[in-house]
């Protein structure tokens, strides 16, 4: 009972404080610092990397734990989230780099930045699953299924998401179409897209993200412990997040196009994978392999 108490204490504490950071931030009174410290060598620490990497370890964790509960070994755990990390973020920074190539077509070593932000999550979804596929074909000693692999990552994959998208925030960045709401967001000028420099406040759509994938998180998490087959959750991930992403996507003023079209990329991937998750759902429900109960 003194546990909850002091959990809820200082939960609402950091709630309080969060609040009163972020209205100071959204109504310009503080200007954020995406450099935590610069000049370490030819490098510096910047918040998106830090919030990067910790939406991965805590993801890691949770997923580990459920991993564990499910039988799988604990080395083959740490090499495959190993593999998947640098997997996932080449998928990430080449996706996003192949839909926005004329802006590194004149500076070729502007691709590695990734510290200044530009990862697509889709393209760490789709290097993630390939990845995952090869990793369980190849190592067929661990006796992995596929979909028990995926079920696992998309159900801590938004708890990163949740915390990646503070990087954004830190970045001044994957932000919205300018709005007169009480919650807006002011964007520096320095940081506004090209033909908004007359607007000062923007929709906060990486806090409309963050939340949504909080709560995705929650449902998935929850569920995993209660699926019956195989490959309902990793279904319920594309499912949930492509209509959440879907409808964000619509706000922002950063989105990748496809080709010289109108097209948001986003929107049409996230179309694609409700359709295949909902597919993937009844398949898995009614077909799929039954999860194995480790005691």
């Amino acid at each position: 009972m003194k546990r909850i108490v002091i959990s809820i204490v200082i939960a609402s504490a950091s709630a309080v404080a969060l609040f009163f950071f972020l209205r100071a931030v959204f109504s310009g009174q503080l200007i954020l610092n995406p450099v935590i410290v610069e000049n370490l060598g030819p490098f510096s620490v910047r918040w998106y990397g830090v919030m990067i990497a910790t939406g991965i370890i805590a993801a890691y964790l949770l997923g580990r734990r459920q991993g564990l509960k499910e039988g799988i070994k604990e080395d083959y755990l740490i090499e495959g989230v190993f593999i998947g990390i640098v997997f996932g973020v080449l998928g990430a920074r080449i996706y996003y780099v192949a839909f926005n190539y004329e802006i590194y077509r004149g500076d070729f070593w502007s691709i590695f930045r990734t510290w200044d932000g530009g990862l697509a999550i889709h393209g760490a979804f789709f290097a993630a699953l390939l990845v995952t596929f090869l990793y369980v074909t190849f190592r067929k000693k661990a006796d992995l299924k596929f979909l028990q692999v995926t079920d696992i990552f998309t159900a801590v994959l938004p708890l990163a998401q949740a915390i990646g998208r503070w990087g954004n925030f830190t970045n001044y960045e994957a932000y919205g179409s300018p709005t007169d709401l009480p919650w807006k967001m002011f964007v520096p000028l320095r940081y506004r897209m090209p033909g908004y420099s007359e607007f000062e406040y923007f929709h906060p759509t990486f806090l409309y993200e963050s939340l949504a994938n909080v709560v995705i998180f929650a449902v998935l998490y929850w569920y995993l412990g209660k699926r019956k087959n195989y490959g309902e959750v990793t279904a319920l991930y594309m499912v949930l997040y492509s209509i959440v992403r879907f409808f964000i996507e619509g706000l922002r003023l950063d989105s990748l196009y496809i080709g010289q079209s109108e097209v948001r990329t986003a929107q049409a991937v996230s179309v694609i994978l409700l359709i295949v998750g909902i597919a993937l759902f009844i398949f898995s429900r009614y077909k799929g392999k039954q999860v194995k109960r480790v005691s």
